[in-house]
């Protein structure tokens, strides 16, 4: 029986773990593809995956149906990537692999039909991009994932986010600004 995700989240609230279950093998790859967009690491990206859960589960009660369930949880997935990201500069920690420039930000799809220095010139692009948009505050840089690799509305940002519509804008702008100065001097 295949129940709705209303459904599954009243039971979920009543202590059903399967509907759990069911409600994260919903979202559970978006949430880890935008958690690995925003960090570019495959280990952090688990780590705020599963933080993200854990709080979806303690909280799951509080859901009150005032928004979509998928709005709820990316507010949560935005806060903790957007807490991650300022813990991270905080510490100004440096990892072992520092210098490895090998996580991009998307798989280079259909590699399989490219010559190896198209695939090569990707990869380097994507290196590329990766190392701009560490440049932008983790506010511009999660209004940019959400809106140009997750495909949201300036609405739907703000909404997820807490934050006025202008405020998305702005962010976009400067973050478009900021990329546009990174990509075009690494050329």
């Amino acid at each position: 029986m295949h129940l709705t995700e209303n459904e599954l989240i009243l039971k979920a609230q009543r202590g059903d773990d399967l509907a759990f279950e069911a409600l994260i093998y919903r979202y559970d790859k978006m949430v880890l593809r935008l958690a690995l967009k925003y960090t570019a690491n495959p280990d952090d990206a688990k780590d705020i995956y599963q933080e993200v859960f854990i709080r979806v589960y303690k909280n799951l009660s509080g859901f009150q149906f005032k928004s979509e369930f998928s709005t709820w949880l990316f507010k949560i997935t935005t806060n903790m990537c957007i807490t991650y990201k300022r813990k991270q500069n905080r510490f100004n920690q440096i990892t072992i692999d520092a210098d490895d420039e090998a996580s991009p930000v998307s798989q280079i799809s259909g590699s399989e039909d490219l010559t190896p220095e198209v695939i090569t010139e990707k990869a380097e692009f994507e290196v590329k991009i990766n190392k701009a948009l560490e440049s932008l505050s983790p506010n511009q840089k999660m209004s940019f994932l959400l809106k140009h690799y997750e495909g949201y509305k300036i609405k739907e940002i703000a909404e997820i986010m807490n934050c006025k519509e202008g405020t998305i804008k702005k962010y976009l702008f400067d973050a478009v600004r900021k990329l546009q100065l990174k990509l075009v001097g690494s050329f």
